[in-house]
Order: structure tokens, then sequence, then C-alpha cells
């Protein structure tokens, strides 16, 4: 039978026989530090099989013999070659528990993402809405149309009164989605003010009450595309000389103005 052992003065490993270790019941001299020990304590048998090592024998010895056999140090690639055969005969961890938990780990993040994010994801990825609506069934949730009022343009507006009517007036603007998708249609809030800047009146002014029959409110505003609007007041005697117009969401802090 062969192995190694290890010095216990200086930690160098060897290679010892069978045949050494009975010569003096275990007691070697190290070829290094010129130590003696017992080499049995230390010692690791190149055989898997633990049934075939020697076992340790405790009788006294000559520490001082000269005759003890002098072992000669291990190069590093035969220390090295020892350990890699050690690490070879572990088992193998069982991955499988890890490899669940990292799945139910990316399953997570991607359902949460999924549902912060649905709406841009909806917008930007027409193909991905319908997975997100049915997911979104589940979750009591809803897929709106994005609300971006600062994509949205309001590129020209006018006040004027309608002939032979000085309490009607009117306000015409053209607005215009620059988003490179479809946007739900904003609120409009339009203010009359005097000659001298101050307030007379302020109205809101909902999609469904500024939208032509022909515009489909459901599908929203496409993208680059020009609305003309015309917004229609009885002012009765308030004779408004000034306006101001903007476009919001609701819930929405962001606004366009003109």
């Amino acid at each position: 039978m062969s192995g190694t052992t290890r010095c216990p003065y200086c930690t160098t490993r060897f290679k010892i026989t069978e045949a050494q270790m009975e010569a003096h019941s275990g007691m070697v001299r190290c070829g290094y530090c010129r130590q003696t020990f017992d080499a049995r304590p230390s010692f690791v048998s190149t055989l898997p099989n633990p049934q075939l090592e020697l076992p340790i024998m405790n009788s006294p010895v000559e520490t001082n013999s000269p005759a003890l056999p002098v072992l000669q140090p291990m190069t590093l690639a035969e220390q090295v070659a020892i350990v890699d055969d050690v690490e070879e005969k572990r088992p193998q961890a069982n991955r499988w528990p890890w490899a669940v938990a990292m799945f139910l780990l990316f399953t997570l993040l991607f359902a949460q993402t999924a549902y912060f994010f649905r709406v841009d994801l909806a917008a930007r990825f027409p193909i991905l809405k319908p997975a997100l609506i049915s997911y979104c069934r589940l979750l009591k949730c809803d897929v709106p149309l994005p609300q971006y009022a600062d994509m949205i343009d309001i590129v020209s507006s006018e006040l004027e009164t309608i002939p032979g009517n000085d309490n009607r007036i009117y306000v015409s603007a053209l607005l215009r989605n620059r988003a490179s998708y479809t946007q739900e249609f904003p609120s409009l809030g339009l203010t009359l003010s005097d000659s001298r800047a101050n307030l007379l009146a302020r109205r809101i002014f909902q999609p469904a009450e500024y939208l032509s029959p022909a515009e489909n409110r459901i599908a929203g505003l496409k993208p680059n595309r020009e609305l003309d609007i015309k917004l229609y007041l009885d002012t009765t005697d308030l004779k408004p000389m000034g306006y101001r117009l903007v476009l919001f969401y609701p819930n929405h802090e962001n606004a366009g103005n003109r």
C-alpha cells in the first residue's frame, strides 16, 4: 500500500510506502527539515478503499535512530494531482433546488415588471397587448393607452366671435401627437380673461365634449397625427379679450399649454 504523509514540523508532504511505514513502526525522517516524526497520523492512502489502510501502531520507538527512512518532498505537480483526485471523489451537490429558486425568482421579477410597465410595454410592443390584458384580468387591473401630455403639442389656437352673435365664441386649436405610439385623448382646460388679464371664466372639456362624431375616443390619438378641434362657448356679457388653452390628463402633473 502506498500513500502520502505530512511532516508536522515543516508541513512538507511526502510519498510513503507500506515498507517504509512498517520498518520503524511508522517513524520516518523528514528530508526537508531533518526532523523525525510518526508518519501514521497524517497518512492518506492513495487507494479509495479505507479498509486497505494500515492500523496506527502505538509501540515505542527510538526517535533518534539513524536507520529511519528519509522521505523526499513531493513535487508541486504531485501534490496538485492528489488534491484534484480527492475533489473528484466528493459527491456532487444537488443543484436542482438552486435552479428552481432562480427560476421562481426570475418569474416573479418578470411578473412585477410586466405589471408596473404594462402601459409602456403595450404601447411600444403592440403584439404584447393581448397577453398583458389577459394578465391584468387575473390582477383586476387594466391596460390603458399612454398619457404623456408633454408629447402632445398645441400647434396653433385662435379665439373667434361667431358673426351676428357677440355672446357666442369659439376657440379653434390644432393638436399633434409627437409620440411614436397611440395616446389617450387629453382633457382641455380653457381660461377666459378681460383686457387686463383678469380671470373671467374657466372650463374643462373632456374628450367626449370636443371630439367630432367621426372620432373614436377609445382608439385614441394615433402617433404623429394632427387633430383639429373647436370649442364653442356662450359668454353672455363676459366680453373676453384673452384666453389660455392647456391640455392635460387627470391625476397627471405635466400639461401642455397655448
